[in-house]
């Protein structure tokens, strides 16, 4: 631990309290790392816009988003994964082919993400990040990522199949599934990061709850789960702390790290 080079979090069960926020004492204990000259990263499977609402007081050195299409080193962008326009069309014709016509999909892009809605998420969350609302008629942006809500797992399991050319994985918090192009994985992209860091993976502590945290988990060299994470990441981390609402980070950061 006394050799990290960088600490990486999810966003939302993880570094996010549950009413979206950050922890003042997480941000202090993360303040004291960076004088340390330990790296702060975010990777989420948040859009980049989406996840910055949460992000204006940390403002971390590096930013996954997307689900690990779009990695962020300080202020360049090191590596994009996107569908072209015709690609995106494709996937949202066979998500309503498979799952119906009216199945809420969402698509994020570089700048922007993008959902048909039945209800503004915004009237259920106020944190909520800016979704534009669209019905994906005649859509002409490409794609970083494609999230679908299937009730009928046996339909999330056709649209895998079809969307081959897709990394598919389930989020663990509904019914809602994330399609992002082959291998384009959190792992994966810091595998990307350390290329550009000159450190290797076992510089790396990461925290995460979901089934999309389990590869960076693994890959890292020492995988941390959070005490409200599923079952399946406690099963894969080398240690389990405290909830993100019990500020599980801030006790790990302390008593680990800046002892």
């Amino acid at each position: 631990m006394k050799k990290c080079k960088l600490l990486l979090f999810d966003l939302d069960g993880t570094l996010l309290l549950s009413d979206k926020t950050i922890s003042k004492r997480t941000l202090y204990a993360l303040k004291q790392c960076r004088e340390k000259g330990i790296l702060i990263g975010v990777s989420t499977s948040r859009s980049e816009q989406n996840s910055l609402v949460y992000l204006n007081e940390l403002m971390p050195d590096i930013l996954i988003s997307s689900g690990g299409a779009l990695v962020k080193y300080g202020t360049e962008y090191i590596y994009k994964a996107e569908f072209s326009v015709a690609e995106t069309n494709n996937m949202i014709n066979m998500a309503r082919a498979v799952c119906g016509e009216d199945c809420e999909i969402t698509i994020d892009t570089t700048d922007s993400h993008y959902w048909n809605y039945k209800i503004d998420p915004k009237k259920l969350d106020q944190s909520w990040g800016d979704s534009i609302y669209t019905d994906f008629t005649d859509f002409s942006e490409c794609a970083l990522k494609m999230c679908v809500e299937i009730f009928d797992k046996d339909k999330a399991d056709i649209l895998a199949d079809r969307l081959a050319q897709c990394d598919c994985i389930r989020f663990s918090d509904g019914y809602w599934y994330k399609f992002t192009k082959k291998n384009v994985t959190k792992e994966n992209a810091i595998i990307r990061i350390t290329e550009v860091c000159g450190f290797g993976t076992e510089s790396i502590i990461v925290f995460g709850d979901d089934y999309a945290d389990i590869g960076m988990l693994e890959l890292c060299g020492l995988g941390v789960a959070m005490g409200n994470a599923i079952d399946e990441v406690k099963n894969k981390a080398d240690i389990v702390i405290s909830s993100n609402d019990e500020e599980g980070i801030a006790d790990f950061i302390e008593e680990n790290i800046l002892n």
